[in-house]
């Protein structure tokens, strides 16, 4: 017979199932230290932890790791590259190297050392806009919560904007006719129950089914808030042939035709440059279409003596 758990065993065992789960768990990539804020000490920007400023290149006085985000090395006995027995390590005196993939300190530690490089979680961070990676930019990462791709810090709630945007006119499937119930957030394009699925593929029951063309996790679309594409004419965006008052003057803004320039909204004092002009033109018409009749008129001395000849 086995012994019977006592009520702290059973305690202890939850706890470290528990404590397995948090350090297995995905952390989110704003969380990481080497993703995480840093202010430059003599330029006072901030930036994303990184060796040097990205603005001014200052070296900073209490480095930061970028594996496990500590400024002071407290191990008087583990597995630091440089021993320093009974004393404590800050600054330069705790790094042992730079990512080159993060821009960040990495302390002398062994684990960090010999883990932070493989699977440090910049490595492919390339912002999915602005095609900026983290030695182009100075701001921080971040992955969209749809197609789960890189954004730079200038572009992420723009991207998130128009994330959600199939690349057609419609929900149709593109290779038949039916609605599309089955959408890619990364290709940007919709399936049919029949066409999301490839042949000779088998799937997992209650995971969800992988895009035939990407293999990202794909969605339904009914409970995203999908938009299809629409297009900004020239004529919709300026306004000008509209006879209603309120959109007078040009008050969408644009481009005013193929070889014009791009218009602010609003456009009153513009179009009263414009009427201006006009005047302008017409009276000197007016005037040019006087003095020509005038050179072809015929005195009334020379009209007497002329003659009608039969």
């Amino acid at each position: 017979m086995p012994k019977k758990k006592t009520g702290a065993r059973k305690k202890a065992e939850k706890m470290k199932e528990r404590q397995r789960g948090i350090r297995s768990a995905s952390r989110p990539l704003a969380d990481r230290p080497c993703n995480s804020i840093m202010e430059c000490d003599q330029c006072k920007r901030v930036q994303k932890n990184r060796a040097f400023c990205y603005f001014c290149s200052a070296l900073q006085r209490l480095p930061i790791c970028g594996e496990c985000g500590k400024q002071k090395c407290m191990m008087k006995t583990g597995d630091c590259v440089v021993k320093h027995p009974g004393q404590f390590t800050t600054g330069l005196g705790m790094v042992g190297a730079i990512c080159d993939f993060c821009e960040c300190w990495v302390c002398h530690g062994r684990k960090c050392l010999t883990t932070h490089a493989c699977t440090c979680v910049l490595r492919d961070a390339v912002c999915q806009e602005c095609k900026r990676g983290v030695w182009d930019q100075g701001g921080r990462m971040f992955q969209c919560c749809y197609c789960n791709n890189f954004m730079c810090e200038d572009d992420q709630f723009e991207h998130q904007a128009m994330c959600q945007q199939i690349e057609s006119d419609s929900y149709k499937c593109n290779s038949c006719n039916k609605l599309g119930q089955y959408s890619c957030l990364r290709c940007k394009i919709t399936f049919c129950d029949e066409h999301v699925k490839r042949k000779g593929v088998k799937y997992n029951k209650g995971q969800p089914l992988p895009c035939p063309k990407c293999g990202f996790e794909t969605q339904e679309t009914r409970e995203l808030s999908m938009s299809t594409r629409n297009y900004n004419f020239g004529r919709i965006a300026n306004g000008g042939e509209d006879e209603d008052d309120d959109y007078e003057g040009g008050a969408y803004g644009g481009f005013y035709g193929y070889g014009g320039s791009y218009g602010g909204g609003g456009g009153d004092e513009d179009s009263e440059e414009e009427e201006e002009e006009e005047d302008e033109e017409s009276e000197e018409e007016d005037n040019t279409e006087k003095e020509d009749k005038d050179d072809e008129a015929i005195p009334a001395e020379e009209a007497s003596k002329l003659t009608i000849q039969d």
